[in-house]
């Protein structure tokens, strides 16, 4: 299952039914889980811990040097979860420093041409869409959806269930549940399709709408919206957590449309 023109490092560690195609490179800080499959000219780099499960397409670099001028040489990670689909041309940083690390989560599905920058960390179950471009330090929540073309600025924080439009830049935190559109980025509702699909009940979107109209429509501040949304909005998972997101804030949010 591995070609003998691939050029691997004997110190890689490689787990069992792993397929590695010809003229990969693979070096010797590395380990691979079972199950994975590297195609053609693919670069794992020093720093690569990867589970089980991935797939990892044609001209992809992993755990690259990260593109940062604070960066002196330490031997940092790119943390890869289970069951990814990395396509062409994607390049991963690794982190920075050593006490950092670049994650991604589970079940990603990671489009041609996306960038991912040193220290960000993607949960589970996202798909960056054609030629995303992720800044460092970024947080990605579980299920977001990127469109084509999005550029995240640095340290920005993207919530659990919401849907980034094409061409959209990101300089702010994007609450979850919610559809970002345009430029600079904006609240254009709640991700309601997506929500619908997952089982969320109508009430409950109904509550995540009207935390938003306090948040994005009111007249008030965020942190005096964010009261209100604790005192009109009845309590569920979902509030909550749009509550802690928001109130986590250090850039603030996107803006209302």
């Amino acid at each position: 299952m591995i070609s003998p023109k691939a050029e691997i490092d004997p110190r890689a560690k490689i787990g069992k039914n792993v397929t590695i195609y010809p003229f990969a490179y693979i070096e010797g800080d590395v380990v691979i889980g079972d199950d994975c499959v590297i195609y053609p000219y693919v670069s794992v780099l020093n720093g690569t811990r990867m589970g089980r499960g991935n797939k990892v397409f044609q001209n992809t670099v992993l755990a690259a040097v990260p593109q940062d001028f604070s960066y002196r040489g330490e031997n940092s990670v790119l943390t890869i979860g289970d069951n990814n689909t990395i396509r062409e041309n994607v390049v991963i940083n690794r982190a920075t420093h050593s006490s950092g690390q670049t994650v991604i989560g589970n079940r990603n599905f990671i489009m041609e041409g996306v960038h991912i920058s040193h220290d960000t960390k993607i949960a589970d179950k996202c798909v960056l869409g054609y030629g995303a471009k992720i800044a460092g330090d970024c947080e990605i929540e579980d299920s977001v959806i990127f469109s084509s073309g999005v550029i995240v600025n640095p340290r920005a924080r993207i919530g659990t269930l919401s849907m980034i439009s094409s061409g959209c830049r990101i300089s702010k935190d994007v609450p979850p549940y919610i559809v970002a559109g345009d430029n600079p980025a904006d609240y254009n509702g709640i991700n309601a399709t997506i929500l619908t699909s997952i089982g969320v009940s109508e009430k409950v979107q109904s509550h995540i709408a009207n935390a938003y109209r306090l948040v994005f429509l009111g007249q008030t501040s965020v942190f005096d919206a964010v009261l209100q949304v604790k005192e009109q909005v009845p309590d569920d998972p979902e509030i909550r957590h749009i509550i802690e997101f928001i109130s986590a804030t250090k850039l603030g949010i996107i803006s209302k449309l």
